[in-house]
């Protein structure tokens, strides 16, 4: 057939082979079509704070970061990083070789995995996850080997013993979530102390995301893993500012961890971007530098947020598990009578004019997954209203 090559290889890589386009992508174009509220991506519909997005300008308009930044960011954003953590955590980090800046978050994953993981590797991770991961792990050639955190009462909770379990002599790092997407779990500190004496005992990389560190509800608390007895040395940690400072679009995020580890992970990540955010990492670092009641007000403006989607699901008839931290709440479908988490999100925006994500995307086992369903409260809270306003007259 013309234009048809020699071969019946697929162009697609084959370890690539089971990813789509990502559910975001689809749900979203969903809401565009129908305008439905789009409580299914995890973007905020207001900007943060204006004398941060300020700073950009101001950053543009000096000629700051309009060209190539460091490879590793410019120095008041790794400096930034670098008293955070210290401030809020009492970890110290060397901004110079500890230190490096990506392309956000997903930028600063995919280059860890690519680093860290050789094909055959396996990498434990938590079920549910963040699509990213799984992708990210096949490009590197790796095995995931899952971990699922299962229902208990109103929270989802990780065996530790079927943690223990999926570490075989060919694990080669362990990929842990906390505050956790899409479930909302936190991580106790009895918890991640087990995750780190198995670390320590099998002698393993932990890489952990805690993009969502500074959205944390009622009694639970963020403690980075990296504080943790023997875990300075093998952790990597990922940090991101379009969570804490609602501009996801500008795509700065972070990575700290030990010189070693960073310099593998610079690697890998300066043939994927190279560098990026220019204007942008100048803006992130006076946003870093804001005073604690700034995380202050934000946490308690998205727990208000929190309450008004969590009460309307309840009222609506969804069995509605409580997060304790992100901005995204887990729903059970099965009390409305439905069952298929896909063919329900589908259906919802011409059902109730709402978008929202099947958690079954963020599994391996499917069915795990199938009756879950996950929605965002970063929204304005007029919006949250109506949106389960409509929920309730579906219902």
């Amino acid at each position: 057939m013309a234009g048809m090559t020699s071969t019946a290889r697929p162009y697609l890589n084959r370890r690539l082979a089971e990813f789509g386009t990502t559910i975001f992508a689809e749900m979203s174009a969903l809401a565009t079509a129908t305008g439905a509220i789009n409580l299914g991506q995890g973007f905020p519909d207001t900007d943060g704070p204006e004398e941060i997005r300020e700073a950009a300008v101001r950053a543009l308009r000096d000629g700051r970061g309009n060209q190539y930044p460091p490879g590793p960011g410019v120095p008041e954003l790794r400096h930034a990083i670098s008293a955070h953590q210290r401030h809020r955590y009492g970890l110290a980090y060397d901004p110079d070789t500890e230190v490096l800046v990506t392309a956000g978050a997903t930028e600063a994953i995919a280059a860890t995995l690519l680093a860290l993981v050789e094909p055959g590797d396996e990498v434990v991770a938590l079920e549910p996850y963040y699509d990213s991961y799984a992708a990210s792990i096949a490009m590197a050639g790796g095995r995931r080997v899952p971990v699922t955190l299962r229902p208990d009462g109103d929270r989802f909770r990780l065996d530790l013993d079927e943690l223990r379990a999926a570490v075989t002599d060919r694990t080669r790092l362990l990929l842990i979530n906390t505050p956790h997407n899409p479930t909302g779990t936190v991580l106790t500190r009895e918890e991640l102390a087990a995750i780190a004496e198995l670390a320590v005992e099998r002698d393993l990389l932990v890489v952990t995301d805690e993009v969502y560190e500074h959205l944390v509800f009622d009694d639970a608390e963020h403690l980075p893993l990296a504080g943790f007895p023997g875990m300075r040395d093998r952790t990597v940690t990922i940090g991101s500012a379009g969570k804490t400072f609602s501009f996801t679009g500008w795509k700065v995020g972070w990575v700290t961890a030990a010189p070693a580890l960073v310099s593998a992970v610079r690697s890998a990540k300066q043939y994927l971007t190279y560098v990026s955010a220019g204007p942008f990492q100048y803006a992130v670092a006076e946003a870093l530098a804001l005073p604690d009641s700034y995380f202050d007000g934000f946490r308690r403006d998205m727990l208000a947020r929190r309450d008004i989607l969590t009460t309307g699901l309840a009222e609506a008839g969804f069995g509605v598990f409580r997060p304790a931290g992100t901005y995204f709440v887990t729903t059970d479908i099965r009390p409305l009578g439905e069952k298929d988490g896909f063919a329900f999100c589908r259906a919802l925006p011409e059902r109730a004019g709402v978008v929202a994500v099947p958690n079954a995307v963020f599994y391996d086992d499917r069915e795990a997954g199938a009756p879950f369903v996950r929605f965002a409260f970063c929204k304005k809270p007029e919006v949250l209203q109506e949106a389960t306003d409509r929920l309730r007259r579906m219902a």
